[in-house]
């Protein structure tokens, strides 16, 4: 049976378009996805060429990286092709992207706007599967002298204590808080107990001359702002 363009192993290619050497000769930005999912699984299978194989895993889950972050090996090893070690080797890799981007953002003190806010938290919240609460605490300059966890698991005004929150503030010399939450549903639209807390923490962090400067709200791919919709 004649086989079809797809069945191709890489080394058949054009040197141009084979990936390592498409990384070599043009550099990584060049690659696509793909190409770049293909280097790490090496080889693909009787069927398909590692590229091949590659596009096949990015459409399962409508070419989303977040997605790919999170299968598990026995998510991946469904694959025609994809073993134990090449499964390890694509989750190894992203883990490490993303321990980059929580490294970035560790060296990015400073907060100027609601998505410098989003650059900060979304490595820590943006994909969890449960909900977290953290505050970040600046100084007069928005510099952010810490980021505190206050609670996880769920998100109600009780979970939150407002003592504690304003304590570390004084503690730290803080002159501004922001508050930030995940909603692991996507969904960014804030609830009810989400606006009674932002202005129960708001109302007795005045009484200390202490701003609360924004509530964000944090998804996998995006971001609410309270202060950018005037909602403090």
């Amino acid at each position: 049976m004649k086989k079809t363009s797809n069945s191709l192993t890489i080394k058949s290619w054009a040197v141009d378009d084979r990936p390592r050497e498409k990384l070599i000769l043009k550099g990584k930005e060049s690659l696509s996805d793909a190409e770049l999912i293909a280097i790490l699984l090496g080889s693909g299978n009787t069927d398909e060429s590692a590229v091949g194989l590659a596009k096949r895993i990015l459409v399962s889950i409508n070419n989303n990286l977040n997605k790919l972050g999170k299968l598990t090996v026995a998510d991946l090893t469904k694959f025609k092709g994809i073993g134990e070690a090449k499964a390890i080797s694509i989750i190894t890799a992203l883990e490490l992207g993303r321990r980059r981007r929580l490294k970035e953002a560790s060296i990015l003190p400073k907060i100027t706007s609601s998505k410098a806010v989003f650059e900060q938290m979304q490595p820590i919240l943006g994909e969890l599967q449960h909900e977290e609460f953290w505050i970040l605490y600046l100084n007069n300059s928005n510099k952010i002298l810490d980021k505190s966890q206050q609670s996880k698991g769920g998100l109600t005004g009780t979970l939150v204590d407002v003592r504690l929150v304003l304590k570390k503030a004084l503690e730290l010399n803080a002159t501004g808080i922001i508050l930030c939450h995940n909603h692991p549903s996507g969904k960014l639209k804030p609830s009810n107990s989400d606006k009674i807390l932002t202005n129960k923490l708001k109302t007795a962090a005045e009484t200390m001359d202490i701003k609360v400067l924004d509530h964000v709200i944090i998804t996998e791919n995006d971001y609410f702002s309270f202060a950018d919709e005037n909602l403090l």
